[in-house]
């Protein structure tokens, strides 16, 4: 199955006998919380989840956006009505950072079947889709988390796959290059990862390419099927925008969910800076 769903197709799924379960995961980094938009108004029956409260743990030594303690993660899914026999279709803004993050995180968990809607919310309303102001109260779900189902890497991981595989560097490529840093302690990469800026795999509108054009992008940094890829960003979150997009072109990959702002935290660490590869 298809990891992301276009709007037109997800109306058409509404429609049917056995419609997804929605989630709103609208997140702005440093912005105002997703609640209040999602107040403002949302794809009908959906459920808003906050990717700070219930998608990551509390910033730390671990990263600013660790891993959810299990209990709270599955409660709040719970909450929101995920089953482990319906169909869940996460969105937020547009740009598809936060619902990746919910689709990895359910993926990993071990849901069977998530997806993520292509454009967000700025895609439905394109093609006329409606939004609603209802509060949705779904009768709870039954989700259990059965961690392991996709790939994660620790800091040593991460090291190690870089030496030997495909490490793949999600942040715009100035941070990459360690020219600029406006949020970690030091500037610069782990050594030997690939600069691939998330913004890259999808158009101006927020929408990924075709999965044609995505393996070729991937395959021109190393990271063809047949190759072990990891990902890391910031603090893990357009780092699993950069996993979606693989699975969209066939390439399995791990997620360094840490990401920068674990590595960079550990002065132990070693730090690359400039633009190639080492």
């Amino acid at each position: 199955m298809n990891a992301i769903i276009t709007a037109s197709d997800l109306m058409d799924e509404l429609a049917g006998e056995q419609p997804p379960l929605l989630l709103d995961v609208r997140y702005q980094l440093g912005g105002p919380p997703g609640r209040p938009v999602y107040e403002a108004g949302h794809l009908p029956g959906a459920v808003y989840v906050d990717l700070e409260a219930e998608l990551a743990g509390p910033a730390g030594a671990a990263g600013r956006h660790p891993l959810p303690d299990l209990s709270i993660f599955a409660a709040a899914m719970r909450r929101a009505g995920v089953r482990a026999d319906r169909r869940v279709v996460a969105y937020d803004g547009g740009q598809g950072w936060a619902a990746a993050r919910a689709w990895w995180l359910l993926r990993w968990a071990g849901h069977p079947s998530v997806r993520v809607l292509d454009g967000g919310l700025a895609a439905w309303t394109e093609r006329g889709g409606p939004l609603s102001t209802e509060t949705t109260a779904p009768p709870e779900g039954d989700f259990e988390p059965r961690p392991g189902a996709l790939p994660l890497l620790d800091a040593d991981g991460a090291a190690a796959l870089a030496r030997r595989g495909v490490l793949l560097d999600a942040r715009a490529a100035e941070r990459y290059r360690g020219e600029v840093e406006p949020i970690d302690p030091v500037a610069g990469h782990i050594p030997g990862a690939v600069s691939a800026p998330t913004m890259e795999n999808v158009t101006p509108e927020g929408r990924f390419l075709p999965a044609d054009q995505l393996a070729e992008r991937f395959a021109g940094l190393g990271a063809a099927e047949d190759a072990e890829v990891g990902v890391y960003c910031g603090s893990g979150v357009s780092a699993a925008h950069q996993v979606l997009a693989l699975a969209v072109a066939g390439v399995p990959a791990a997620l360094y969910i840490g990401s920068w702002s674990e590595w960079s935290a550990d002065p132990a660490r070693p730090v690359a800076t400039g633009p190639d590869r080492g």
